[in-house]
This record gives C-alpha cells, structure tokens and sequence, in this order.
C-alpha cells in the first residue's frame, strides 16, 4: 500500500480441542469458494462492501480505514483485482462542506485492497466526518473524534466497551445498541473480534445462526483475510465502526485458541503448518483489516492519552506470553514464565508510574483478578471449567489468565502498592461473563488485605457463556452460581455468568463507572437492550461500589 496526502492544518478439520464448546457429533463442512461468502449478484465495481472506520485517536489525528472490491473478483482473501486509487477526505460536517484535510492512497491485492490514512493536523477533542471513494464511488460517510490536548482539563469521557463477537453464535445487536448511542467519544474492543473455528466447531448452543467464511478452519493468509472480510460485512459492526473511533486489542481467537509466543492449543504443528507462519498470517490480515497503529511492530500494546482525563495502555497478552502450564503441576508462580514479556511489562509499569493523568486505564484481554472455584456442585463445575479452561476436579486455577503467570501479577500489583499509584481500572473481556472486581493484593486475606486497582469484565457479545452451555433459560446459572463464585472470592463484588451484551464506561475526576446492558436474545437480529447494573469505583479508593442506576 502506498499513500499520498495533503493536510490543512484448505481442508475441513473435525472438532478435537477444549474450548467452549467441542461440537463433538459436528460433521466436516468442505470449504466453499471464496465468491460464495459475498453477496450474490454482479457487484456494482469499485465497490466499498466491508464499510469503513477509524480508529487509535490522537488529540491531533485519527487512523482511516476501508476496503474497496476494485471488481467483482477481488473478494478478501482472492489475490484478485488491480491496483486503484483511493480518494479520502475529512471534513467539519457531515456535508462536507469544510474540508480540512484530503488525500489518497493505492489499494493493491498485497494488501488485500485494503487501505488506511494516517489524518494529523487536526483540532483536538473534535468531531470530524470522512468518507472514500474510487472510480466515480463514495463509501458512506462515518463520523469520528480526536482525543483531547494531552494537557486539557476533560470533565467526562465515555467509552463503549466489547469483546467475544462470535459470528456463527448470533447477530451482533450488541454494537447497533452502542452505534444509536451517539455518545461515545471511542469504543474499546478487548479482543476476539473474529474467530477462527471452522463452521460449528465453536459454541452456537448447538445452533449455527448464520455461517461464516470460510467454512473450514482458517489457518492462511487468504483464511484470515476472507474471516475478516465477511465479519465487517456485517451491517452492525458497520454501523459502529461509523459513528466512533475504535481502539482494539486482540487476544486468542484472531490468532487460535489458547494462544502463546511459541504456538496455540488450537494448533497441530505440521499438520496445519508452521505456527510462525499461521501467526504471522493472523497478524497481517489484523493489521491489514483493523484500524490498528502499531507502535511496536507486530504487537497491539500502545498507550493513548485522553487530556489529564485518561491515560489508556493497551495490552498484547499473546506474541510474548510463555505457554501456558499443564494444570496442577505447580509452575503457575514460576517467575521464568510470563504473560507479557519483559519489555512489555517494564513499559507498562513506567507508564503507570509515570502518568499524571486522574484515571489509568488499562486495556487487557484476560482477567487479573485472581479466581478461586469455591465448592460449586459438579453440574455446574463441568460447564465453568470447560468455559474457563479450569481443570474439572476443582483445582483453582486458569492457566491461560493471568492466574497462570503469578509472578508477573505480583511483580504489577506491588508496583501499584510501592509506588501508590491510584486510579488503576483494568478494563477486560475474554471469559463471555461480566464481573466487577477489586483486583486484591493478596486473595487469601482479602478484605483484609488492601486492593491495589480495579477490574470491569464485559461479556461476551455473541459467544456462548453458562446458560448456553447447559442450555437452560438465561439467568438460571447465575442464580446458582453468583453466590458460591463470591463467597469463594470476596474480592468479587458481582458476576453475571449468563447474558450477553456490552458496557459503557463513563469517567469524570470523582469515578470511572461501569454500565452493563444486556441483550435480549443474540439469536434474533432485532434484539433490544436493556440496563442490567452499574459498578463504579470512586478517585482514591481502589475499591468497586455498586451504584443504582446507569450514567
């Protein structure tokens, strides 16, 4: 891809590996041709199909994106179709009448006709309209926001918050309630944006909603680019992607499941190639598909400044991480593993230390705060385990969080303690349920012993979680579950194991509060959504409170 601009201003796989769900009686799906997972009928050429977005704001520029389909042949993952040129512009109104910045970019099959514009030279903490166009075609028209002056005194930010969209689970109601909005100054996507299961494979209460592309499991380049292709093909996410910037991490599932430096759970070294090339696969259609700056290369762990508001660090929990450990053999607290790397962390502790910023956000796709089964009944310890990667028999323990890698948790937490760095809210996704937590010091004492930060989990926006799993009416797990969770967990002031939906952060100087709403049924795309509960943790405290209505 090169840019110009000017400024003012493969086979199917049968089901065989732990996840949510194995399909265990799922039959093979052969692979469709790449052309059956778009629209049927002559595509109108140059056509922008998969919309557009923006993303990673900056008080002084915003990252653009889209994907044109130059012709009808040149569908995601094809390798088809010519170079063309791809205008952009920003403007002040929706109209496009006050044009402040312009330019354009080339779209090439190398990288899969996708493109992306760097915009600098704007004013901070402003609303901002932009669109594309090739060949005589505009894309939509999509709004979008710069974040405040490093040095501006903000009085409320507001973030939408997701993870866990699992396309063949349900329809992705969760991002067109955020899109009507209208409020949000960005929303955050904490990982498993796509999955990579062939059709079936992963957990759809035993019902595929609607399929996915490719149908076998996605292991190529042309895999994950098709993958990405028909996931932004969907009119929600587009709608979302449209009224506000997003910032993204990824964590397993846009890799394979269970993830780590050196290979994944759901990876056959050899049978489905080389794990450094299937990860490097992954990455580059990533980077390729999502609006994504990448401050280190090859890694999504970035900060972002909002006024002396926010100071947002965002996570890579994947490329670094050791393999997680086989489950009881005592290696959780070995301080040779970790689950950021060295660099990464040290970054992370000097960005925490170093921030004058009210509320130091952190954006991690896998639970901190530490997780003890308690004494659960083995109806519902079968399905939790299998849901959390725990071991049956009890063991309290998720190796693939950061109760795996204790060491490097211990190492963060002590860094808060020693250096009395307040206001720290871990914001994560990952486990399809929502919790509100202290994140303690030492759980075993807790309440007695101190909380060095906090932690909002948002649930999952399709994918399965306990009532799913068990497939009984919503709600009854919880009821079941909750009080046995926290009783175990004093730390844990509330979890939902059932619903589905999304949150939306609101933070002022004197609290970062979480809504959470809920939706009514993923299956259905006209799903409503609804208020569920409110948590918040006020300046100073480290502690989460429960509040009674929503922002």
């Amino acid at each position: 891809m090169t840019s110009r601009q000017s400024t003012a201003g493969s086979n199917s796989l049968s089901p065989r590996r732990r996840t949510v769900v194995k399909a265990a009686a799922a039959t093979a799906v052969l692979a469709a041709p790449l052309a059956a997972a778009w629209p049927a009928g002559a595509v109108e050429a140059p056509a922008f199909l998969h919309g557009v977005a923006s993303g990673d704001p900056l008080p002084d520029g915003i990252l653009l994106w889209t994907r044109v389909t130059p012709t009808a042949e040149a569908v995601p993952g094809s390798g088809l179709g010519p170079d063309i040129e791809v205008g952009w512009v920003v403007a002040r109104d929706k109209a496009f009448t006050t044009v402040v910045a312009k330019g354009s970019v080339t779209a090439t099959a190398a990288s899969d006709h996708t493109v992306k514009a760097d915009v600098r030279g704007l004013a901070p903490a402003t609303d901002y309209w932009f669109r594309f166009s090739a060949g005589g075609t505009d894309s939509p028209a999509a709004r979008t926001r710069t974040a405040p002056a490093a040095d501006a005194a903000v009085a409320n930010l507001r973030f939408g918050v997701v993870s866990c969209a699992n396309w063949e689970a349900g329809y992705f109601s969760a991002y067109r309630h955020l899109a009507a909005r209208g409020d949000l100054d960005a929303w955050l996507h904490l990982g498993d944006y796509v999955y990579e299961y062939g059709t079936g494979e992963y957990g759809t209460r035993d019902t595929v909603v609607r399929q996915h592309a490719p149908t076998h499991e996605i292991l190529t380049l042309a895999d994950y680019r098709t993958r990405h292709g028909k996931y932004k093909t969907d009119p929600d996410l587009q709608a979302l992607h449209t009224v506000a910037p997003v910032v993204a991490i990824w964590d397993d599932h846009e890799f394979a499941n269970d993830a780590w430096s050196g290979g994944a759970e759901n990876h056959t070294e050899g049978t489905e190639g080389a794990w450094t090339a299937r990860q490097a696969a992954a990455k580059q259609a990533y980077f390729e598909w999502m609006p994504v700056r990448t401050a280190i290369a090859g890694t999504t762990y970035r900060r972002l400044r909002f006024g002396k508001l926010v100071d947002l660090s965002l996570l890579d929990l994947r490329s670094f991480r050791s393999q997680q450990v086989a489950v009881g053999n005592g290696s959780v607290d070995d301080p040779d593993r970790t689950i950021t790397g060295r660099a990464q962390l040290d970054w992370l502790k000097a960005g925490l230390k170093s921030s004058d910023a009210t509320w130091r956000l952190v954006g991690n796709s896998v639970m901190i705060s530490p997780f003890a089964i308690g004494s659960l009944s083995a109806d519902l310890l079968r399905p939790l385990a299998e849901l959390l990667g725990l071991p049956k028999e009890g063991l309290a323990l998720n190796p693939d969080q950061w109760d795996g890698y204790t060491d490097d948790r211990r190492e963060l937490l002590a860094h808060l303690r020693s250096n009395a760095i307040r206001n720290t809210v871990f914001l994560t996704g990952d486990i399809h349920m929502a919790w509100a937590n202290d994140v303690p010091v030492d759980a075993g004492t807790y309440p007695l012993s101190a909380s060095a930060a906090t932690e909002f989990v948002v649930t999952s926006v399709t994918s399965d979680n306990l009532d799913d799993l068990l497939k009984v009416p919503e709600g009854t797990v919880t009821a079941l579950a909750a009080p046995v969770i926290q009783l175990a967990n004093r730390h844990v002031h509330w979890v939902d194991t059932d619903r589905h939906g999304y949150g939306v952060l609101d933070i002022t100087a004197d609290r970062a509060q979480m809504d959470y709403y809920v939706l009514s049924d993923k299956t259905k795309a006209n799903a409503t959504s609804s208020w569920a509960r409110s948590y918040r943790t006020r300046s100073g405290t480290q502690k989460v409170e429960r509040t009674y209505q929503p922002v």
